[in-house]
């Protein structure tokens, strides 16, 4: 694994405006639903990262016609009933949103199908799925619970449930919402607390009927069917640009905008994190687009106070505690970050894994049962520590 070297940055005016890569999420909802729909979808500022094209090549795979042509991928999808069954296994690599979602949306399919990773997505549970597709009447063989998975054929479909999920999982709400595609009856999921919800507004979008209620969401299969094609705009990633924020927030003298970020409000804890802490940050060029709200956000150095993350908070930021907990290191005072259990089980165990992080850049951190304790000093009287660190394989820590 080479290693990357990252040089001091002098102390001096830093203005810059930066698009930071399309949405993950977003990207990868956007494959899925354009290969089940009917007529060609048309995605600009998809995100060519890996995980994303896993996913594109899962479809492809299924006999679904995918183009890159401008810049731009193109989808001729053909609906649900003409995918055709995979010569082999289908290779995720790394990506556990796709191997979550897509287990839903190929759960009901007339044709077995091998859902495969690395070794890294190979160790992540997958019960949390398993079980409720299961319930719905899915075949599944796994490795206790892990990866790979092998899904049966299910000719006559899948049986709607009502799931109460425990934890409040995009992924696992998304993946029963698109096994309910396959159903019979309205398919239902409920939620502890509103977690982030690209796949509702995208299904929406393409045509499907969503039902929302509190954290209540239901699915009609009857009048989701045929999936209409869409010209889909994904927005910046606001996990990427969170890097930004946190730099431009921490750094003396900074000031970043960071252009067409998707600010969906499943998706802004950090946002509403900053503005608790201090920061200095505002929004300009508001649009909707796909459904999705955008935004360039500028942000400048700013003094930071310490705060409590937990509860609510914590599904709208879940991916971002890692570069979060930086902010709370330069911050003045203790931030206490709870209920985030769900790091366990990431790319790494983020928890564990920030902590140690921390730790060789010199702060001053506790390990909770579901979170940490940070102790911050200020940037004025704390300077971190150089350090050489392993990220384990894991984007967010790296």
């Amino acid at each position: 694994m080479p290693k990357v070297v990252i040089e001091k940055l002098q102390k001096k005016k830093l203005q810059k405006e930066i698009f930071v890569p399309g949405d993950k999420s977003i990207s990868h909802r956007s494959i899925m639903l354009g290969a089940i729909a009917n007529g060609t979808t048309e995605i600009s500022n998809f995100l060519m990262g890996e995980d994303c094209l896993c996913t594109k090549k899962a479809f492809q795979s299924l006999g679904v016609n995918i183009e890159e042509k401008a810049g731009k991928i193109f989808i001729h999808g053909k609906g649900m009933a003409q995918l055709t069954a995979p010569q082999q296994e289908i290779y995720l690599g790394n990506s556990g949103t796709a191997m979550r979602l897509l287990s839903g949306l190929f759960a009901g399919l007339p044709f077995d199908t091998c859902l495969s990773g690395d070794e890294s997505l190979s160790s992540r549970p997958m019960q949390r799925v398993i079980k409720p597709l299961e319930k719905m009447g899915a075949i599944i063989e796994s490795n206790d619970g892990k990866a790979p998975l092998k899904i049966k054929a299910k000719a006559e479909g899948l049986e709607a449930i009502r799931h109460e999920s425990k934890i409040a999982s995009a992924q696992v709400k998304s993946c029963i919402l698109l096994a309910g595609l396959n159903a019979s009856g309205i398919t239902s999921v409920v939620e502890p607390h509103k977690s982030r919800d690209h796949s509702e507004r995208m299904l929406k979008a393409f045509g499907a009927e969503l039902e929302e209620n509190g954290l209540e969401v239901s699915i009609n299969p009857e009048s989701s069917k045929n999936l209409v094609a869409q010209k889909v705009t994904v927005p910046s990633d606001i996990s990427s640009a969170a890097f930004f924020l946190v730099a431009a927030a921490i750094l003396d003298d900074a000031s970043f905008v960071l252009k067409q970020v998707g600010i969906n409000p499943t998706r802004t804890g950090i946002i509403d994190l900053l503005e608790n802490m201090g920061a200095k940050i505002s929004f300009a060029n508001e649009l909707i687009v796909n459904d999705e709200p955008i935004a360039d956000i500028h942000i400048e150095s700013s003094d930071l106070k310490a705060t409590e993350i937990s509860g609510d908070l914590i599904p709208r930021l879940i991916d971002e505690i890692p570069v979060i907990s930086l902010l709370a290191a330069q911050a003045q005072g203790k931030t206490i970050i709870k209920d985030a259990e769900e790091l366990k089980v990431k790319e790494s165990n983020r928890i564990a894994s920030t902590i140690k992080l921390l730790r060789t850049l010199g702060v001053d951190v506790e390990e909770t049962a579901d979170g940490m304790i940070i102790e911050g000093k200020g940037k004025r009287d704390f300077e971190l520590t150089n350090t050489c660190f392993d990220s384990l394989g894991d984007h967010r820590l790296a």
